[in-house]
Formats: C-alpha cells, sequence, structure tokens
C-alpha cells in the first residue's frame, strides 16, 4: 500500500512539473488590459496603443488599453496592484511612479512590494523651452536673466517629471522659478505659446513641431547629446553636470505575485516590440527610443526603478516638494 501511495504521489508531481510550461505556453487566452494613468492622447497612451496592436497581433488574442485617471496616477496604480496577479492586467506608467512614494505619504500600496517591474519600454530627454517673446537665445544668457528675476514656469501639474527636472535645474543654477500648475500639458503650452508663462519643461513630442515653427526658444536638453531635431537645445550635462542625464522614461507593470512564467513571456513579447521597425520608426518621428538590450530584462527593471526612487526622492526632500492626496 505504501508502494503504491509513493508511486501516485510521483505521477502527481511529475504532472505538476509538465503542467507549468504548459500553463505558461497558454497565456494570454483571453482578452488583457493594459491600464495607462493618463488620459488619451498623450505620449503614455500612445505608447501604451502601439504596444497593444503589437501584442493582439503577437498572441492572437485582445489586448485592450484603459484610461484610468485621477489622484496623481495612484488611483490606476492601485487598481493594478490590488487586481488578481495572473498577467491580465497589466499598467503602462513613467517615471511618476517612482516619484509618488516620496511625494505622498500614505499611499494605498507599497510601490516596490506591490508592483512588478516587467520591462523598461521606452525613453526620450526632455527639453526647456521658452516663450517667444522671452529675451534670452541662449542657455547662459537665460540663467543670467533667472539669477536677476523670477520666470514663471507652467506645469502640467505640481510633481510631475516636468515639475522635480525644473525644481533641480533651479537647485543647481542657484535660480528661483515661480511653478504655475495646469490641468494637464495641453493648457500649460498654450499659455506658453500665448506668451502668458515664461517657460516649460516637456518632451519632444510636444515640442519640436513649435520651436521649428518659431513658435517657441528651446535652451536646453536633458542629454549629453545634442538633439538634431533641436539645434540650439544645449546639453545641460555639459552645462550643470552629471545630474542632468534625466530621461522621460515609460515601463510595463504588473500585480506583485504574477507567475515568473507570465513575466517572461510578456518580457520577451515585449522585447520584441520595442524592436519592431514600424514602432522604431514612430517613436524616432515623437522622440522616443528603446533601451539597450542589457536594460530590458524584468531584474534590470527593478533595479532601475530603485535608483529612480532614490534619485527624485533626494530632489522632492530637499526642495521641500509637497502634494496634497
Amino acid at each position: 500500500m505504501t508502494r503504491r501511495v509513493a508511486t501516485i504521489a510521483l505521477a502527481a508531481l511529475g504532472l505538476l512539473v509538465f503542467a507549468a510550461p504548459a500553463m505558461a505556453q497558454q497565456y494570454p487566452s483571453r482578452t488583457v488590459t493594459i491600464i495607462v494613468p493618463y488620459p488619451a492622447g498623450g505620449p503614455t497612451d500612445e505608447t501604451a496603443r502601439h504596444v497593444a496592436n503589437f501584442l493582439s497581433k503577437k498572441f492572437g488574442q485582445t489586448f485592450v488599453v484603459e484610461n484610468v485617471t485621477g489622484g496623481s496616477t495612484i488611483i490606476a496604480t492601485n487598481k493594478v496592484a490590488k487586481a488578481t496577479p495572473d498577467g491580465y492586467t497589466l499598467l503602462l506608467h513613467n517615471l511618476q511612479i517612482t516619484a509618488n512614494v516620496t511625494l505622498f505619504k500614505n499611499l494605498p500600496f507599497d510601490t516596490e512590494k506591490d508592483i512588478a517591474p516587467v520591462m523598461l519600454v521606452n525613453k526620450n530627454p526632455l527639453i526647456l523651452v521658452g516663450r517667444p517673446g522671452l529675451a534670452p537665445n541662449n542657455l547662459k544668457e537665460l540663467i543670467a536673466l533667472m539669477k536677476k528675476e523670477r520666470l514663471r514656469e507652467a506645469l502640467p501639474g505640481f510633481g510631475t517629471t516636468g515639475h522635480l527636472t525644473s525644481a533641480l535645474f533651479a537647485q543647481e543654477a542657484k535660480v528661483q522659478i515661480d511653478f504655475i500648475p495646469y490641468r494637464g500639458a495641453a493648457p500649460a503650452m498654450n499659455d506658453l505659446l500665448g506668451d502668458h508663462v515664461d517657460l516649460f519643461v516637456g518632451t519632444p513630442t510636444s515640442i519640436v513641431a513649435h520651436v521649428k515653427a518659431g513658435k517657441l526658444k528651446a535652451y536646453a536638453i536633458t542629454s549629453k547629446d545634442k538633439s538634431p531635431q533641436l539645434p540650439t537645445a544645449e546639453s545641460l550635462v555639459d552645462a550643470l553636470g552629471p545630474k542632468f542625464e534625466i530621461v522621460y522614461w515609460q515601463a510595463m507593470f504588473a500585480p506583485a505575485g504574477t507567475p515568473a512564467a507570465v513575466i517572461k513571456t510578456l518580457n520577451a513579447a515585449l522585447q520584441e516590440a520595442v524592436s519592431d521597425p514600424g514602432i522604431a520608426k514612430i517613436w524616432e518621428g515623437e522622440g522616443f527610443s528603446a533601451f539597450p538590450k542589457n536594460q530590458q530584462s524584468p531584474e534590470a527593471a527593478g533595479k532601475f526603478m530603485t535608483s529612480e526612487i532614490a534619485r527624485w526622492g533626494q530632489v522632492i526632500r530637499d526642495n521641500n516638494i509637497q502634494v496634497t492626496q
């Protein structure tokens, strides 16, 4: 009897061993939802839709984008953190998810414990631009003016990527800026174009066309290399040091506890997506690029996320940036 029980137990164990790969191969077997914490039409939403289209074709299953806005992206992040960890609810987010760790004291989730990085998807530098009627014609002249008078910078909101980058700029350049918050980038950009505010920090997607049309002045870029699209934008790394090698990045996340096999399947598919010629061409026009191959693993995404939490946490504390929840 004992031998029979042992035989049955071993057979059951063998079935489990073979079942695990089979389960991984079956993913996805139904619709997958990619949650975006911003309205439709923005850079994070557009990236999510490019990726969703690619994944839908690759797997023969529907990947849909759901826009869950509000609460400084906390509502959307919480929805994913509390979702069933099976790979059918994902999050496409950006730098904001790491800044929120320090900005908000009572998050309804633990960012590092409840959210699992799947992959760093894409990145681009940020551009410091000024209104068309602003007198300075280069970064040196701009900083000189800012040491004499306080300029007004339009923000998509407090605690956003542009706000944190500009706070670091003010800190290192030893100038003061009056930050004017708006309900999103579009109204902030409209007031800048109308000469009602002085400065704005954003991604090339929303800026390049206005600079080329002579409607904005491009002063600086947060990268070592200058942009061929914006030759007047000087490198902030050269001007103010290595702290200003800053990228606006986007990444895919899943609820913590999602099976490793599912994370691996998603990561492999995303690596295919970011190297797809069609997607690469679209991103090139928007100023985006994929992360290097050695930064495309889930482990690399986790390390990068931890470093970004520390980096922006320090900027937030140094500048006493506070956002009410």
